[in-house]
């Protein structure tokens, strides 16, 4: 009897390890894989496949994580998203979402360095920006507000300072300055106004000093002609 236990032992950690990196018979993978970095124990990746198609929860990791993942990937039961987050070497939460396929899709948040809070709050359309873009300050108060399509900025984008004061209003066309702008100072008093065209200035702009006018300029401005002696 004392020599079954050890051999029952092995058939059941041989049983085991063969349940692992497994194809099914269209030579699909099928079960729980696990994947390790050349030459290392380091663990690569860990998940399972239903039949080719990633299942519940898949963790990846880096060559110097150890066990801590640096994505997490939780897909629904029906396969076709996949809730997933990104972490740091040291297990911090750098951001989240969902992704179909490897597309981002819905809304992504990214956190700050020091602390949970959300720094940038973005929303997906088959992976690229669309939609309204939030960036915040460590105290939560909005710092940017931006428009995109398509994955380029189209559309007004707002700045703020720390205190909330309205800093910049800018518009965007194609991810370039084009139409109506406005700056003004951490008073929230206006600095200058003006248009572009093309991301360049263009016509008038007026430049003013605590809310008052104080001069304009016209762009673009005319070349300087050269005299010859």
């Amino acid at each position: 009897m004392r020599f079954l236990i050890p051999l029952l032992l092995f058939v059941v950690s041989f049983g085991n390890a063969q349940e692992i990196n497994q194809m099914d018979s269209n030579g699909e993978r099928h079960g729980v894989w696990k994947k390790y970095f050349p030459k290392t124990k380091q663990l690569r990746y860990e998940g399972a496949f239903e039949h080719g198609k990633e299942v519940g929860t898949f963790k990846f990791y880096c060559e110097e994580c150890k066990d801590q993942p640096t994505v997490v990937k939780e897909f629904t039961l029906d396969n076709s998203l996949a809730n997933v987050k990104y972490y740091t070497a040291k297990g911090k939460l750098v951001s989240e979402g969902k992704m179909e396929g490897k597309l981002r899709i819905g809304e992504w948040l990214y956190f700050h360095k020091k602390n949970s809070e959300v720094m940038t709050r973005e929303q997906y359309e088959n992976g690229k920006l669309a939609g309204k873009k939030y960036v915040y300050y460590g105290n939560g108060v909005v710092a940017e507000e931006a428009t995109y399509k398509d994955g380029l900025l189209n559309g007004p984008s707002l700045y703020y300072s720390y205190d909330s004061k309205l800093l910049k209003e800018l518009f965007y066309v194609n991810d370039k300055l084009e139409g109506p702008a406005v700056y003004y100072d951490a008073k929230g008093a206006k600095q200058m106004e003006g248009k572009y065209v093309n991301d360049r200035k263009k016509g008038i702009w007026k430049y003013y000093i605590n809310g008052q006018l104080d001069k304009e300029e016209t762009f673009p401005k005319p070349l300087k002609k050269n005299i010859k002696n």
